[in-house]
C-alpha cells in the first residue's frame, strides 16, 4: 500500500461502460465523482501490485511520491452491430491492478504452506456462498470475458440508489462461482472483495478474502487482504499473511504488519526492534507508527502503554481507522463525521463498539441494504439492555418496543409513526421503514388510523411480500400502496394500461406514473400493446438502445445473473432514485426477471415508489 487515488489515473471502464456514459440515455449519474479517499499516501487504498522481486528494495520515505503506470485497458466487447464501442474512459476510483503472467524464474509468492490436497480448495471457483445456501449458480457469469467483469466492478461509483439492488450485488459479489475466463480466480476475488468493501460489507468482503487459500494470493489479492483486516478493526487477519505480503516488496504496511503480529504472537523481543527500525526508516510517522506500536504492545508480555492524541490529525485513514478500532482507541467524532458512507457501515457491523455507537451507522447500512431489518432490531433491543436510559437511541429502542408489543393497535401506530417521523433526511426515513418493517406487519388489515402507503412500504423494504398482499382490498386503486402491492405481488396478476393511467400517488405523481409503468412493463404484468400506448402516453423510450442496455440484453440472453447485476448496478450509481430513469428502470427490471431474478425484480420496482 504506497499511494493515494490522487496518483492513481486508471482507465479501467469497459467499452460497454464507455458507450452508455457517451450515449447518455437512461443512465443516471454516471459522471458523479468517486466517494472520496479516506486513505493517505502508504497506507490504506490498494495499490497497483509491483513485480514481485527475489529481494525487498528499499522503502521510499512517507513524504515521497511513488507513480506506477497506468493499468492496461479491459478488452471491449463489440457492439450488437459488430462495431466496437467508443474508447473506455478512465476512472478516478482506486483499485489494485492485475497480477499479470508471472515472470519466469521470478517467485510469485515464496510462501508456502503444508496443506494436504484434500483440504485445499479449487482457485477456479471461489466465493463463500454456494447455491444452497443462497447464492447464485456457479455459472453466474457464464463465458463474459474476466477482464470485463473486473472493470465492471472497478469502474462502479457507489453509492446505487436502490437497498435491494445492493442486496442483490451483495448476493452476486458473495457467491461460489466459477471464475470468468482470462483472469486469476484470486485476483477475481480481490475485485470482488474490494467492492464489497467499499460498498460498506465489511463481513462480506473478509468473507470473500478468506475464501481463497494463503498459498494461492496474488499481490492484488494481499492488498486486499491489508484492507480487508482494517475495515474490520482486526489486524491479527494479517498475520497468516504478514510474512508472505512483506516478501513481495518491502511495503511500509506489511513492514508494520510484522512488527504488530509480533506483538500478538507474545515476542516483544522481536516486535520493539522492527517497530524501532521503522520509525527510523521514516516507514511510518506520528500516529501511524504510534498505532501499530500500541497493537504490537498489546500482546502477551507487551508490557508498554502508548498514549494516542489526535491533535493535529486532519483526516481518517483505513490504516487509523483500523488500527484504532482494535486497540480501543477513541476516534474524534469530527474525523469520523468527515468520513465516507462505508466507513460506517463498517462501524456498523463491529462487534467492538457499543451497541448504541453502532445503532446510528447501522441505520444508514440498513438504508443502503448492508443491515437487515432484523438486525437493526436485535441492536436495538442490545440498546435496551445497555440499561442507559439517557441515551437518544434508548428512546428508539423504548419506541421500537412500543411499536411491537405496546398493547392497543392505537398505541403501536403511535409509537410506528412516531419512529417515521422523526428522521430529516430522506435516506433515514427510509431506514426506519426498514426498522419497522417487523411491527408494520402485525398492525391488521384496516386497522383505524392506519398510515397504508407507508406500512405497505414498511413491510415490502422488509421483504415481507406475502403479509403486504393482505392490504390488497383496503386501499384505494389510485394509491402508493396499491401501486406497489401491483408491483411486489409475487402472484403475477396482469394489468391494463387503465391501471397505470389511474394511479395518482403522491409527490411527483408524473414521475411515479412513469415509474409505476416501467415497472409493470419490465415484470411483464401488462399486455405488449399496452406498453407501446403507455411509452407514448408517458414519454418512457424503453424501445430506445444504447450500449448499456445492449450490454445488458446480451448478459440477460446468455443467462449470466452476475453480470446482470453488475450491469444493473451501472444503470443505478446515483445516491437517490430522482437521479433512476424509468428507461434504466424497465431494463434493469425485465433483465433480472429474464435470468431468474424476479424477486429482487419486484422488489426494487416496489421500492421506487415508496422512495420516490
Amino acid at each position: 500500500m504506497r499511494i493515494s487515488r490522487a496518483d492513481l489515473a486508471l482507465p479501467v471502464f469497459v467499452g460497454a461502460l464507455a458507450g452508455v456514459i457517451a450515449l447518455g440515455v437512461g443512465i443516471p449519474a454516471l459522471g458523479q465523482s468517486s466517494p472520496q479517499s479516506i486513505l493517505p499516501p502508504g497506507f490504506g487504498e490498494p495499490a497497483p501490485a509491483p513485480s514481485p522481486r527475489a529481494t525487498p528494495r528499499a522503502a521510499a520515505p512517507v513524504s515521497a511520491v511513488i507513480r506506477t503506470p497506468p493499468s492496461p485497458l479491459a478488452p471491449q466487447l463489440p457492439d450488437s452491430n459488430g462495431a466496437p464501442p467508443p474508447e473506455p474512459l478512465a476512472s478516478a476510483a482506486p483499485t489494485p491492478m492485475p497480477t499479470g503472467t508471472p515472470t519466469p524464474g521470478v517467485i510469485a509468492n515464496p510462501v508456502r504452506y503444508d496443506m494436504p490436497s484434500y483440504a485445499r480448495r479449487w482457485i477456479g471457483r471461489v466465493g463463500p456462498i454456494d447455491l444452497a445456501a443462497g447464492g447464485l449458480p456457479a455459472t453466474a457469469f457464464g463465458t463474459a470475458p474476466g477482464r470485463y467483469v473486473e472493470a465492471l466492478m472497478r469502474g462502479l461509483n457507489l453509492p446505487i440508489a436502490s437497498r435491494w439492488l445492493s442486496i442483490a450485488l451483495r448476493r452476486a459479489l458473495v457467491s461460489h462461482v466459477d471464475t470468468p475466463p482470462g483472469i486469476n480466480g484470486a485476483d477475481f476475488a480481490a475485485e470482488r472483495a474490494w467492492l464489497l468493501l467499499r460498498m460498506g460489507e465489511s463481513v462480506a468482503g473478509r468473507a470473500v478474502v478468506q475464501s481463497v487459500d494463503n498459498q494461492d494470493y496474488t499481490p492484488k489479492l494481499y492488498e486486499i487482504a491489508m484492507q480487508s483486516a482494517l475495515a474490520n478493526g482486526d489486524p491479527a487477519e494479517l498475520c497468516p499473511l504478514a510474512e508472505g505480503g512483506y516478501a513481495l516488496g518491502f511495503e511500509r504496511g506489511w513492514v508494520l504488519a510484522r512488527a504488530m503480529c509480533a506483538g500478538l504472537a507474545g515476542l516483544p523481543g522481536k516486535a520493539q526492534p522492527l517497530i524501532a527500525a521503522a520509525g527510523k526508516n521514516r516507514v511510518a510517522t506520528g500516529i501511524d507508527l504510534l498505532l501499530a506500536q500500541k497493537i504490537a504492545g498489546s500482546g502477551a508480555r507487551g508490557r508498554q502503554a502508548v498514549t494516542i492524541e489526535w491533535d493535529g490529525v486532519d483526516r481518517l485513514t483505513a490504516w487509523r481507522y483500523g488500527l484504532a478500532m482494535a486497540s480501543a482507541t477513541e476516534i474524534p467524532t469530527p474525523l469520523l463525521d468527515g468520513a465516507s458512507r462505508n466507513v460506517m457501515a463498517w462501524r456498523a457491523q463491529s462487534p467492538l463498539l457499543a451497541a448504541h455507537v453502532r445503532a446510528p451507522a447501522a441505520e444508514i447500512a440498513a438504508a443502503r441494504g448492508v443491515f437487515s431489518s432484523a438486525a437493526l432490531v436485535d441492536l436495538y433491543g442490545a440498546v435496551a439492555e445497555e440499561g442507559d436510559d439517557s441515551l437518544p437511541e434508548a428512546a428508539i429502542a423504548r419506541d421500537l418496543q412500543t411499536a411491537y408489543s405496546g398493547g392497543d393497535i392505537a398505541t403501536r401506530l403511535a409509537a410506528i409513526k412516531s419512529l417515521w417521523d422523526a428522521p430529516k433526511s430522506a435516506s433515514a426515513r427510509y431506514a426506519r421503514l426498514v426498522l419497522t418493517a417487523g411491527a408494520a406487519a402485525r398492525v391488521p388489515v384496516r386497522a383505524q388510523g392506519a398510515d397504508a402507503d407507508r406500512l405497505v412500504a414498511s413491510m415490502l423494504a422488509a421483504g415481507h411480500d406475502v403479509t403486504a398482499q393482505k392490504w390488497r382490498g383496503a386501499v384505494a386503486t389510485s394509491s402508493d400502496a396499491w401501486a406497489m402491492l401491483a408491483l411486489a405481488d409475487p402472484e403475477a396478476r396482469r394489468y391494463a394500461y387503465s391501471a397505470v393511467s389511474n394511479y395518482a400517488g403522491t409527490g411527483d405523481a408524473t414521475l411515479k406514473r412513469k415509474m409505476f409503468f416501467a415497472g409493470l412493463a419490465g415484470l411483464g404484468r401488462i399486455s405488449p400493446g399496452d406498453i407501446e400506448q403507455g411509452a407514448q402516453a408517458l414519454d418512457v423510450r424503453i424501445g430506445q438502445e444504447n450500449a448499456w442496455t445492449r450490454a445488458l440484453a446480451r448478459a440477460a440472453t446468455a443467462n449470466q445473473p452476475g453480470t446482470v447485476v453488475l450491469l444493473a448496478a451501472v444503470g443505478m450509481q446515483t445516491p437517490a432514485w430522482s437521479g433512476v430513469s424509468p428507461e434504466a428502470l424497465y431494463h434493469i427490471i425485465a433483465a433480472l426477471r429474464a435470468v431468474g431474478l424476479e424477486g429482487e425484480a419486484r422488489m426494487i420496482a416496489a421500492e421506487a415508489i415508496a422512495r420516490l
